[in-house]
C-alpha cells in the first residue's frame, strides 16, 4: 500500500502536460526497433544499388583513353566511349561532337555534361549520410523511452524489493538494446557512404582529367 500511496501522491503533484507526456512516453518503445530495422534494410539496398551503378557507369580503361587524347587519336577515343554509360564517356562523346566549334565551346559542353551527370551518381548518398549521422540518436531515443517506462513501472509496482529490482533491470536492459541497434545501423551506413563518396570523387577526377586533356589538345593544335 505504501508504494501505491506514493504513486498516487506523485501523480497528484504532476502537471497536466507531464501526465500526458508520461502516458505517451511510457508506451512500448519497440516501434523504434522496427523503424531501425526498416532503415537498415533500406540502407543495405541503397548501398548495393549504388555499388552496382558505380561499377557499370565508369570507364574500365581511363588511362588508355587519356593517352589517346594526348596523342590526338580522336577516332580511338570515340570507339572507346561509344555506347558506354557514365560521366566519363558522356563528357568525351559530347565534347568530341563540338570539336569543330573550338576549345571554348568544348569546355562549356564538358562542364554542362558534368553538372548533368554528377547528380545521378549522388542519388541516395544523402540518405546514407543522414542515416549514419542520426541512427545513433534514434537508438538513444528508444533507450530513453525504455528507461522512462522502467522507472514508471517502478513507481507503480507494489511488489517487494527483489521483484521491483527485477522489473527495473529488465526494463533498462531492454532499453539499451535500442542504442546497440542504432549503432549497428549507423556504422554500415557511414562506411558505405564514405566508400561511395570516394568512388564518386575518383570518377569525377577521371572525368575532369579527360575533359582537360581534350580541351588542352585542342588549344595546343589551334583548333
Amino acid at each position: 500500500m505504501t508504494h501505491l500511496t506514493l504513486a498516487q501522491m506523485t501523480n497528484e503533484h504532476q502537471g497536466w502536460l507531464t501526465q500526458k507526456l508520461l502516458t505517451t512516453l511510457t508506451a512500448n518503445a519497440e516501434w523504434v526497433l522496427w523503424l531501425l530495422a526498416l532503415l537498415s534494410v533500406l540502407s543495405i539496398a541503397v548501398m548495393l544499388e549504388r555499388a552496382i551503378y558505380f561499377t557499370t557507369h565508369r570507364l574500365t580503361n581511363p588511362e588508355d583513353v587519356l593517352l589517346n587524347l594526348v596523342k590526338g587519336d580522336y577516332a580511338a577515343v570515340k570507339q572507346a566511349v561509344a555506347n558506354k554509360p557514365g560521366m566519363e564517356a558522356a563528357i568525351l562523346r559530347e565534347g568530341l561532337d563540338w570539336i569543330e566549334r573550338g576549345p571554348d565551346s568544348v569546355e562549356e559542353v564538358i562542364n554542362a555534361t558534368m553538372a548533368r551527370e554528377r547528380p545521378r551518381y549522388e542519388r541516395f548518398l544523402s540518405f546514407l549520410g543522414t542515416l549514419g549521422a542520426n541512427a545513433p540518436f534514434l537508438g538513444l531515443f528508444g533507450t530513453v523511452l525504455g528507461i522512462i517506462k522502467a522507472f514508471h513501472d517502478l513507481g507503480t509496482n507494489a511488489g517487494k524489493g527483489s521483484e521491483m529490482q527485477q522489473t527495473v533491470m529488465a526494463g533498462i536492459s531492454e532499453a539499451l538494446v535500442a542504442t546497440a541497434v542504432g549503432l549497428a545501423v549507423a556504422i554500415p551506413a557511414v562506411v558505405g557512404y564514405n566508400l561511395l563518396t570516394r568512388q564518386l570523387k575518383t570518377v569525377t577526377a577521371n572525368a575532369t582529367a579527360l575533359g582537360h586533356a581534350l580541351v588542352g589538345h585542342l588549344r595546343a593544335t589551334g583548333k
